[in-house]
């Protein structure tokens, strides 16, 4: 029962977490060093997958009309603009796709370091505070999806490929590359969500192929709770950030990704010193 109980504190920290742009690995390997799921090294990578899942879920259940081209209740129109859409998302995802077949073994080997994490956390915490403040003020060039153009997908395709850097968070590096090109808030946000589905599966069926399924009755009641948990902390934590990006900007998770960081630091860095 008190696996169950962790599983469900997993779960509701990786639905916050991965759609807010605040790292949900810098959150997870912390959470991991007060509160180990008792099952092995090589489940909880699994376990992390699996609610990975659960939250890529939530995106596909809330844009499941916009994102659907074949849905009977669209015109022509809207149908062929649909289609527009997921093009955009397919080229943005070539670099994050590139890479991750080539190196994610290397880097989930080299980079999966608590120092990497904080260092990550900082420097994109910093990044968005710089960009927030040199944006104040001005007039977004691009407010919608429909008006990215393959260049600028491109661009945002690498920030996001860059996001497989331990603690960069895939929302937070994409969103900062988004606006650093001029792209509004709510554009940003919203093509970072659907930038996320074919990455996150992508990464996600890797990672399950690599692992396997072979699970005991446990262990997968473990994923299948941390799953629904997360996909359901994920569809909350979707909307209030839709909802705050309409009159805030994103200097507060900037603050937070710095104090964060420097938490980690200090925490693990002591913990190394001392050990």
């Amino acid at each position: 029962m008190l696996e169950i109980l962790k599983s469900i504190i997993f779960g509701i920290l990786e639905g916050i977490t991965e759609w807010l742009p605040i790292s949900s690995t810098g959150h997870l390997i912390l959470l991991n060093e007060f509160l180990k799921l008792d099952q092995g090294d090589a489940f909880f990578e699994m376990f992390q997958v699996v609610i990975q899942l659960g939250a890529i879920l939530a995106v596909v259940v809330i844009y499941f009309h916009k994102l659907n081209p074949f849905s009977p209740k669209k015109t022509q129109k809207q149908k062929m603009m649909t289609c527009q859409i997921w093009i955009k998302v397919l080229i943005g995802c070539v670099p994050a796709m590139v890479v991750g077949l080539l190196f994610n073994d290397w880097i989930d080997e080299k980079l999966y370091h608590w120092y990497v994490v904080a260092a990550m956390l900082i420097l994109y915490g910093v990044l968005f505070i710089i960009v927030e403040n040199y944006q104040r003020g001005k007039e977004a060039k691009v407010t919608r999806i429909s008006q990215l153009t393959p260049s600028m997908l491109l661009i945002i395709g690498v920030f996001q490929m860059l996001a497989m850097i331990p603690g960069t968070s895939r929302s937070g590096a994409t969103i900062v590359g988004a606006l650093m090109l001029g792209v509004s808030r709510a554009a940003a946000t919203e093509f970072t969500f659907f930038l996320a589905i074919p990455v996150m599966f992508g990464a996600s069926a890797l990672k399950l192929f690599k692992f396997g399924f072979n699970f005991t009755g446990m262990q997968a009641v473990i994923l299948i709770v941390g799953m629904v948990v997360s996909f359901v902390v994920s569809v909350i934590a979707i909307k209030f950030l839709l909802k705050y990006i309409r009159n805030h900007d994103f200097k507060v998770f900037g603050y937070y990704r710095i104090i964060l960081g420097v938490i980690v630091f200090l925490y693990f860095g002591i913990t190394t010193m001392l050990s």
